[in-house]
């Protein structure tokens, strides 16, 4: 039997969750402050609206995906794993690091499964290129930086680099396997106090580096992830159709002479099976829950990722 699951927040990322959920046959109920989205969304999905003072105290509800303004989420996350319910919380999961070790630390003191949404780790085209860069195609991996641009969305709590990077950056983790040893941030704010645009440059424990930048006000998408090993480069660009997401060059560089020399070949478009991350997420949701296993992107993931973003975070005036 699947577990009965309530998604509380009925905004964009909560009816996205609403719709998997149904289709996975684990939606149980539906909860916003908003009675009347909430409602409307039950009646869709055929299933019941819970107001959110109600949520926590039903015992026909197994877990909570949360998908709240993200000041909201540690309290009720608090509320969640105190009441006895699996949680699944939409990035980012507080908007500082204290709120955040918190609510990890609640789910851990109950025995709760924690899982953070960072879909992008559940993508099949960046699973394929961690199990490249795992089995060695790529060689030594020296350098990983990341584009995530856009226009919009804007929000008055969180800027550029705390809307768009945390997807990258646990990208970025997965990858490396540790934390950053150093963070530098640059950030541009044009139509508020909030940086619109942001970079993040950061050196890991072992040399590689990485350069991140977000952008809620450019005229174009772009989603790209480059990795860059010793023996080929890899980029994953979300993008691109399906059979052309993961792009692998096999550039050759060397020295003769004293002199530098390379050769610039065309990329080879590695097989990627199609797969919706946020189906895949859920999944991997319903299977922590069944078999409490640890989730792929854990709390801890989450906190590490609000720290590289708090040591990054231009403040303006």
């Amino acid at each position: 039997m699947a577990p009965r699951i309530a998604v509380l927040g009925c905004g964009y990322w909560g009816s996205n969750h609403i719709r998997t959920l149904d289709k996975l046959g684990a939606l149980h109920a539906v909860s916003d402050a908003n009675r009347a989205r909430a409602e409307g969304f039950a009646s869709e999905h055929d299933c019941e609206a819970i107001p959110p003072e109600e949520l926590f105290g039903r015992a026909d509800i197994d877990a909570i995906v949360m998908a709240l303004p993200p000041q909201l989420h540690s309290e009720n996350a608090i509320r969640a794993v105190g009441a006895g319910k699996d949680v699944l919380v939409e990035k980012p999961i507080a908007l500082n690091v204290p709120d955040a070790e918190k609510s990890v630390a609640a789910a851990k003191a109950n025995n709760r499964i924690f899982m953070v949404g960072h879909v992008l780790r559940f993508h099949p085209a960046f699973q394929k290129l961690k199990a490249l860069i795992d089995t060695g195609e790529l060689g030594e991996i020296k350098y990983i930086h990341s584009h995530r641009l856009g226009l919009g969305k804007f929000h008055t709590e969180n800027d550029a680099l705390w809307d768009l990077a945390p997807h990258d950056l646990s990208m970025i983790l997965a990858i490396t396997g540790s934390a950053p040893v150093e963070i530098r941030g640059e950030g541009a704010a044009l139509l508020d106090n909030l940086s619109d645009f942001a970079h993040l440059h950061m050196r890991f424990p072992d040399g590689v580096r990485s350069h991140l930048f977000a952008s809620r006000l450019n005229p174009y998408r772009e989603r790209r992830l480059t990795v860059v090993g010793t023996r080929a480069m890899a980029v994953f660009d979300d993008v691109e159709p399906w059979e052309r997401k993961l792009a692998v060059y096999r550039h050759a560089v060397w020295q003769d002479s004293g002199q530098w020399a390379f050769t610039a070949n065309e990329p080879s478009y590695v097989d990627v099976a199609q797969g919706m991350p946020l189906t895949r997420e859920l999944e991997h949701f319903l299977h922590c829950i069944a078999t409490r296993e640890t989730p792929l992107t854990s709390g801890e993931e989450a906190i590490t990722v609000l720290r590289i973003l708090t040591a990054g975070t231009v403040l303006h005036d």
